[in-house]
């Protein structure tokens, strides 16, 4: 166990962990799929332990015995337009559906949070009133589109 993390999150997948774990890895620097254990040597994948963005996980292709739900989210902070942009559009695309306020569930059935740090910043500001616009603004959006959360804090109107 040197060097191994001790705590991984372990998400249940129905089936298709590993192609998930893949994927997932291709999002973010400092990500990699670490080990995948098949109890058939030419079988699928029982469990495929993975780094996304530094932080350990774990998938477990367990069947239909459970369902992944909103109640677990991979939360993602972005540094600018453009990242929220390429995670929310690869996310979403093939079948991913989008939500509300930064929320979208992708192509595996996994929730995903995808908030700018701006968002962070305006949102506990200490100018209450242009906190509070920047939050109603959030509250219309499906992804999160900092120049408009930034014109509503400012007090613009649109």
């Amino acid at each position: 166990m040197d060097g191994e993390p001790r705590v991984r999150t372990c998400l249940w997948f129905e089936k298709d962990g590993e192609a998930a774990a893949t994927f997932y890895v291709s999002l973010l620097p400092d990500s990699r799929v670490e080990t995948v254990m098949r109890p058939e040597p030419d079988g699928p994948a029982l469990t495929i332990d993975f780094t996304l963005g530094g932080a350990p996980y774990q998938i477990i292709n367990g069947g239909q015995h459970y369902r992944l739900s909103p109640a677990a989210s991979i939360s993602v902070l972005t540094v600018d337009q453009t990242e929220t942009d390429r995670l929310w559009n690869t996310l979403t695309a093939d079948g991913g559906q989008e939500s509300q306020c930064g929320w979208l569930v992708d192509r595996y059935g996994l929730s995903w949070q995808i908030v700018p740090k701006r968002l962070i910043r305006l949102l506990g500001d200490a100018d209450r009133p242009a906190a509070e616009r920047a939050q109603a603004a959030m509250l219309q959006m499906r992804k999160i589109d900092i120049a408009t959360l930034e014109a509503a804090f400012a007090g613009a109107h649109g």
